[in-house]
């Protein structure tokens, strides 16, 4: 019998890969979707559509009003505006407006609850430290904090059992993962990345996770699927 475990799943380029690297190694996937408020929620559509690529059995869409009410982040607030046509050097000059308050400490903290409960002990998170726009919690020192944590903090930890979180993709570039995700069959054209889709779910070929969506594809050799709003 496979082995269970849950995946964070946003309908992402990079979680999506994680579903493909989970599946590729055998375990059976229980997929995890959080529906924030946030303005690009086109990507729980997409989220569906590779649950059903999968033929994944358990997808669970929790309802998480927190970062709706705190604000702070133009994934949220949509009185911020997300950054367009950025440089690689604006990208990397610290913490952008569209990081979430404790985001990825929220949904591992759901992920690990959901595991404890379906009997899984690993965890695989799409987080990335080599491409990314300055989050926090998307190093591997957080992972493996969280990961420490877990095993501290439930009742299946404190009779035994050992909590991994997964982190596939913490050291890859971009087009490494595309790459990987390429190997495996990883199916990109239903994925979404895009923060500021158009008001029919275009991706606008503009904002950070566009251009190094954009740019990941070129890198890679792979030819990219997404339909761009703007792509200049």
């Amino acid at each position: 019998m496979s082995k269970p475990a849950v995946v964070l799943l946003s309908g992402g380029l990079d979680s999506t890969t994680c579903v493909g690297v989970a599946v590729d190694q055998g375990f059976e996937v229980t997929a995890l979707s959080f529906d924030y408020s946030q303005r690009h929620r086109v990507e729980l559509a997409a989220a569906r559509h590779v649950v059903e690529h999968y033929g994944i059995r358990r997808h669970f869409v929790f309802n998480v009003g927190l970062f709706k009410e705190i604000g702070g982040s133009a994934l949220t607030d949509f009185a911020l505006d997300v950054p367009l046509g950025r440089s690689n050097a604006e990208m990397t000059g610290g913490i952008p407006i569209t990081y979430v308050p404790a985001r990825n400490l929220v949904f591992l903290s759901y992920a690990l609850g959901v595991a404890e409960t379906v009997g899984a002990a690993d965890i695989f998170i799409g987080v990335n430290a080599v491409d990314y726009s300055g989050y926090p919690d998307c190093r591997p020192e957080f992972v493996r904090s969280f990961q420490e944590t877990a095993n501290l903090a439930v009742k299946a930890g404190v009779e035994g059992a050992r909590f991994r979180v997964h982190a596939p993709l913490v050291d890859l570039t971009k087009a490494g993962i595309i790459q990987l995700g390429a190997r495996l069959g990883v199916p990109y054209h239903l994925t979404h990345s895009c923060y500021a889709p158009t008001a029919t779910g275009l991706a606008c070929g503009q904002c950070d996770s566009c251009v190094l969506r954009r740019k990941g594809f070129e890198d890679a050799g792979v030819p990219d699927p997404t339909p761009y709003d703007r792509a200049d």
